[in-house]
């Protein structure tokens, strides 16, 4: 059985009080918790790029690139975000993109919050 392996990277702070991880790794597969923009500031398509930036350095930080991203789920707390979160995924997928769910949301954490996106990831697997 594979070790379970908390990914920290610098500029990213953990969760305060201990209560999730942002990644973990399990042999090649890193998961990922709900990334946001860190501040919520800026309209949909910043958010969404913002999301993608965190998720990227947890991928490099596990050892992985984003190519080998398999699974994204979408969190917008308006549908009508759709087109602009579309607009920043492409800046960080192109070729074969990683399967996806997107779901509309009544809120998220914070009320500026417009964009959450969770990952996982196969590293090496592209």
């Amino acid at each position: 059985m594979d070790k379970i392996t908390k990914i920290s990277v610098t500029g990213m702070p953990e969760p305060a009080g201990n209560i999730y991880s942002n990644a973990l790794a399990v042999g090649p597969m890193l998961f990922m918790s709900g990334m946001t923009a860190g501040e919520p500031t800026g309209d949909a398509y910043e958010q969404s790029v913002r999301c993608f930036e965190r998720i990227q350095k947890l991928v490099e930080g596990g050892g992985g690139k984003m190519s080998d991203v398999v699974k994204i789920t979408v969190y917008l707390t308006d549908i009508a975000y759709r087109p602009d979160f579309g607009r920043a995924r492409s800046q960080f997928f192109s070729g074969r993109m990683p399967c996806s769910t997107l779901v509309a949301v009544s809120a998220l954490a914070d009320p500026g919050y417009k964009v959450e996106v969770d990952a996982t990831a196969v590293v090496g697997g592209s």
